[in-house]
């Protein structure tokens, strides 16, 4: 028995005459992320895409990656089976067997997108219904809360057999909505900012701002272990590491200590700004948070807004805490990103932060110092890493 996943692409049904070009977008995504696992074809098909494995292929792992592709509504395995009734019904009892014989009771879905086909829905519904409860006597029928539903799906070429849907990743396709840069620091809040536009359908690089002595190689791994967290669901992911410590010293020696960590997010923004634009990237994205801490204020955001040459998304602006750690939690990444080694945004944290700064006291801070060697010389020695 010939058995396949069929692959409901939710979201994408509704982009009208650009349709075929999102789907079309999804299927290179599918195809890559499988593309180890043994020999496959894809086929689409009425708003559904088809993986039809070969031999040797590995279809638990599949399942496992489809379940986390941007895009996804929600996937089945499901066996395929002629288009004739009594070959279908042999298939369905065979196929379902372990499940059926488990339940008490069930019901069955019927959908016929082959209008030639000569049964209609209902009459689907009755004949498989009827030829199960022969064939298992445990079970009855429950139409309204039943343990498991039959769902039988009448296609161009074959009928397909399988259980409930299970619900993907949803979202949209990855790169379908261009690329964005995220500013990834190593707590909790990134990590969740890069896969909340990842879902939304940008392709992501990201920007780490390392600044040794004060931050360990540790942290820097820590970020790629964080990405490669996220990159289970966005895909891979280009990670530009910055050389930070000549700019925050010079922060240090030269700034009033309450405007520390808003000179410090200006200057990330500038530098991330120069590197997101040589990959190619159209937005920033930064974990921020409104009123989390004091450079989240709307003030601290609108002074580091002023110095992007971008638009800055910030997907997480009015969720909370717990809000936050619960999508961590879900992503795999909570756990690690509550590791205690040191970014390069805890170094030389000021007591007393200012909390409603503007643009034009910022600007004079600044021009005491001619920052414009020190931005091109972190762009220019930034490390490249590819996020698998």
């Amino acid at each position: 028995m010939k058995e396949i996943i069929l692959i409901k692409n939710g979201e994408l049904a509704l982009k009208g005459l650009n349709r075929s070009t999102f789907e079309d977008m999804l299927v290179g995504n599918i195809r890559r992320r499988l593309k180890d696992l043994g020999d496959f074809e894809i086929r689409k098909s009425q708003s559904t895409i088809m993986v039809e494995p070969g031999e040797d292929f590995d279809l638990e792992e599949a399942c496992a990656r489809i379940g986390k592709i941007f895009g996804i509504a929600g996937y089945s395995r499901a066996a395929a089976a002629p288009k004739e009734m009594e070959q279908m019904l042999a298939a369905a009892a065979e196929y379902l067997a372990p499940t059926l014989r488990a339940a008490r009771t069930f019901k069955v879905e019927a959908k016929r997108s082959d209008k030639q086909f000569p049964l209609r829905s209902p009459e689907i519904c009755a004949q498989t219904g009827g030829y199960l409860l022969r064939r298992f006597k445990n079970l009855s029928v429950d139409v309204h809360k039943p343990d498991f539903t039959v769902n039988i799906e009448v296609r161009d070429r074959d009928i397909f057999i399988h259980g409930p849907q299970v619900r993907g990743a949803g979202g949209m396709p990855t790169g379908s909505s261009g690329r964005g840069a995220v500013l990834i620091s190593g707590g909790i809040d990134s990590p969740v900012a890069a896969w909340m536009m990842a879902k939304r359908g940008l392709a992501l690089s990201a920007v780490h701002f390392a600044s040794p002595p004060y931050t360990s190689p540790m942290a820097e791994k820590k970020v790629q272990d964080l990405l490669s967290r996220v990159a289970v669901y966005s895909g891979r992911i280009a990670l530009f590491t910055v050389p930070f410590t000549e700019i925050q010293e010079t922060i240090r020696d030269h700034c009033p200590e309450e405007f520390f960590t808003l000179v410090m997010r200006r200057m990330m923004m500038r530098i991330a700004g120069i590197v997101a634009q040589r990959d190619n990237c159209s937005a920033l994205i930064t974990g921020e948070s409104l009123g989390q801490v004091a450079s989240q204020t709307v003030y601290a955001l609108g002074c580091t807004d002023a110095v992007a040459q971008m638009p800055v998304l910030r997907p997480l602006i009015g969720m909370d805490k717990d809000e936050i750690v619960r999508i961590s939690r879900m992503i795999d990444t909570f756990e690690l990103s509550s590791l205690p080694y040191e970014d390069c945004c805890t170094v030389f944290t000021p007591r007393h932060p200012r909390t409603r700064p503007t643009v034009e006291q910022l600007e004079k801070v600044e021009a005491a110092v001619d920052w414009g060697d020190m931005i091109q010389r972190a762009a220019e020695n930034t490390k490249f890493k590819m996020i698998y």
